[in-house]
């Protein structure tokens, strides 16, 4: 006769649901204030994609975290908890990244935003965590910091499944470098007939091919693939500005 296994005591699996995870690679995306003494931080993990934490007494001068939740340091974060706010437990600085300044700087800011504004919590996102990385890299050891957000831009609605089509109309036909095309949908390139359309709102067939080989040497591509995928995020975001755009918009008037 076989045997039946019998059902785990409740407690059991009041334990295993308790989830606990230890020395996660992350980075932190963005924290405020909770209650008197602690934080709650956005953390971007490799395995397990965006996770919201409390540093309980975070803002104590003596707290273990002082010092270690600061955006762009990678740390080794280590949490429990079932809700959907996770208990940190430990932050272990793991370096090896160079400072940013300036408008390298702002751009991880903005960076980071997308992130917090685009991925859904829990969702891993292991390869765009890798792109995250050599994006703070790239960002501190070169100058085209334009042409690296735009990379970044691409390969995150990529990976969210918000991909933009270059290469193929609507309709399935090849780009044509020569015409003009706008975006429809957040995603799928309209060709423009002579006359007709919007042309401010639209893109040039040769900037579709070089964004596909992710080229933006050139100046009207990088400017043309900028208003581009502005546009296309804003579409995603349901129009909803974002704050480290506005910021920075209010910096260049002063």
């Amino acid at each position: 006769m076989t045997e039946v296994a019998a059902a785990p005591p409740e407690r059991s699996v009041r334990k295993r649901s308790d989830q606990r995870v230890d020395h996660q690679p992350g980075f932190v995306l963005h924290s405020y204030p909770w209650r008197e003494t602690s934080l709650v931080i956005e953390a971007f993990t490799r395995d397990h994609g965006r996770v919201a934490l409390v540093a309980r007494g975070a803002k104590r001068p003596t707290s273990q975290f002082r010092g270690l939740l600061s955006p762009f340091n990678p740390v080794a974060l280590s949490w429990s908890g079932r809700n959907d706010i996770k208990t940190l437990i430990r932050a272990e600085w793991l370096g090896g990244m160079q400072p940013l300044r300036g408008d390298a700087l702002l751009a991880a800011f903005y960076a980071n935003e997308l992130l917090v504004r685009l991925l859904a919590r829990a969702d891993p996102h292991e390869r765009m965590f890798g792109s995250y990385v050599e994006l703070l890299r790239a960002l501190a050891d070169e100058d085209r910091h334009e042409a690296t957000l735009r990379t970044f831009e691409l390969e995150l609605l990529q990976d969210i499944g918000y991909a933009v089509t270059l290469d193929r109309c609507d309709d399935g036909e090849p780009i044509d470098p020569t015409a003009r095309y706008e975006i429809s949908g957040g995603r799928a390139a309209r060709r423009l007939d002579a006359g007709h359309g919007d042309e401010s709102m639209s893109v040039s067939g040769s900037t579709l091919l070089a964004m596909s080989a992710r080229d933006f040497s050139d100046p009207r591509v990088a400017a043309e693939s900028k208003a581009l995928l502005r546009q296309v995020i804003r579409y995603h975001l349901d129009g909803k500005p974002l704050n480290t755009r506005r910021i920075l918009q209010d910096l260049k008037q002063l």
